[in-house]
């Protein structure tokens, strides 16, 4: 027997999803007291779930797809046409596996050695400065990784412009007006100059080595055995690099938990596994995706409820990471709590849930982690600075929600020359 999935009522609550940011579903969960409801986005009937069951349903590919699931200004910022994000069934699979053709332990490993090369630069030009805004440095320290990793290093002349255009891409697409089409000439720009780039490897213009990143995505071939066309290529590297640099996010909020909650310093330079458990918690006690989209494949029934083919449903990330059922004191930093974690697919879903290679896991989840313990071991252990005065604080309404400062540093310096 089927029973009526509770329901918020009103015409619209699209501008209450932009507004409330990562708290839209929770508010409404604690409000309906239910994990699933219904509401209305963009003017159509949407399903909004929350915790690890809801989770375990969402990704299943049975019962939900990603094709057209996401509302075109996502698509045309932040995922970009025809990406591994929007797609589905064999064309998913086979897109995933490109992409974690890449995400191998020693391109792991290699890209750990650029991180911490990129680390040892920035602190050498960082003392040179009275001061420094953490958030901006770090995503241009991650755009350079990003383009080494790949094959192609930038020049410095570069890298600003190149740092904006791939930032834009997750800063923007939830903003109205000039703000979130700035973003979309980003892309396109970033997107056509990409292009080029896969033809001139393609023609023998520009030589790459053939191991690089570049170079494999260049001549990877879909299922039929055809070279990928040039648009697909420069969407997905694209996916490569705009992650990379949205770690800055992670790494801004690894910086305020360490001011925040001074006396974990101590914990993370007395005892080895300590910082595998402070960068999950930065992971799922700060904001980074709100929640993710999906649409009803076909008609079903679950717990009671009637799931109808085409319904937009939103599975909140962050709400289920906060969720007490799952995580005791979900709103205390308390790193410990993943010493005994079991490791749930979809408990814990700060970049998506469910496999990596079947499902719509991030592909580079664990390239994230590796980068934020080498950030966390030099801002820990190799570095020194000061943080004056400012609003460190962050709201939930905004998405992605940033300290308002962005971490302003001064008199940064190496350990080594703080001890001499």
């Amino acid at each position: 027997m089927e029973n009526q999935m509770p329901r918020e009522e009103g015409i619209d609550h699209s501008i209450s999803l932009l507004k409330e940011g990562y708290k839209f579903i929770v508010n409404r969960q604690r409000k309906l007291h239910a994990n699933v409801f219904e509401t209305r986005i963009l003017g159509k009937k949407a399903i909004c779930m929350i915790g690890e069951e809801a989770a375990k349903l969402f990704y299943d590919t049975d019962k939900f797809q990603r094709n057209g699931a996401a509302p075109n200004r996502v698509v045309q910022t932040l995922f970009g046409e025809n990406s591994v994000q929007t797609l589905d069934g064999a064309a998913h699979r086979h897109r995933k596996e490109m992409l974690m053709s890449v995400m191998t332990k020693e391109e792991v490993a290699r890209i750990v050695d650029i991180v911490k090369l990129k680390w040892e630069q920035a602190i050498d030009q960082w003392s040179q400065k009275d001061q420094i805004v953490f958030y901006n440095e770090m995503k241009e320290l991650l755009c350079k990784v990003a383009f080494q990793w790949i094959g192609n290093p930038l020049h410095e002349q570069d890298t600003k412009k190149l740092t904006e255009e791939l930032a834009a891409m997750f800063e923007t697409p939830t903003i109205f007006g000039i703000s979130h089409w700035i973003g979309r000439s980003h892309r396109n720009q970033v997107e056509k100059n990409m292009k080029q780039l896969i033809r001139d490897i393609r023609d023998e213009k520009i030589k790459f080595q053939k191991n690089s990143v570049l170079h494999q995505f260049a001549f990877y071939k879909d299922s039929d055995g055809n070279l990928l066309d040039e648009d697909t290529i420069a969407v997905e590297i694209i996916n490569l690099l705009r992650p990379i640099v949205a770690i800055a996010v992670y790494a801004n909020f690894t910086l305020l938990a360490l001011h925040q909650f001074p006396k974990e310093k101590e914990k993370l330079k007395n005892y080895p596994d300590y910082p595998q458990m402070f960068v999950q918690e930065v992971r799922r006690f700060y904001p980074f995706f709100p929640f993710v989209m999906a649409t009803v494949k076909k008609d079903f029934t679950w717990n009671a409820y009637e799931f109808k083919e085409g319904t937009m449903t939103l599975l909140d990330i962050y709400g289920t990471n906060h969720d007490p059922v799952l995580w005791e004191k979900p709103d205390a930093f308390y790193p410990e709590r993943f010493a005994s974690w079991k490791g749930s697919p979809f408990s814990f879903i700060p970049q998506g849930g469910g496999d990596y290679f079947l499902g719509h896991r991030c592909a580079g989840e664990q390239m994230t982690i590796e980068i934020m313990k080498v950030s966390l071991d030099y801002l820990v252990n190799k570095m020194q600075y000061d943080i004056p005065e400012q609003d460190l604080s962050f709201d939930l309404n905004d998405i992605p929600s940033i300290p308002k400062s962005k971490i302003i540093l001064e008199n940064v310096r190496r350990v080594t020359e703080s001890i001499q």
